[in-house]
């Protein structure tokens, strides 16, 4: 299986970042993630 470039503790913050009101498009571009991944999360 394939070791995935962010910590559970990381996506858990982003998701966070996301639920206080930034925008899904300026947090993929901030981290470097696709938005398929984004929404997979």
């Amino acid at each position: 299986m394939k070791r995935s470039r962010f910590s559970e503790e990381q996506v858990i913050g982003i998701l966070k970042e996301y639920q206080a009101g930034l925008g899904a498009k300026g947090l993929c571009r901030k981290y470097g993630v696709s938005d398929a991944t984004f929404y997979k999360w």
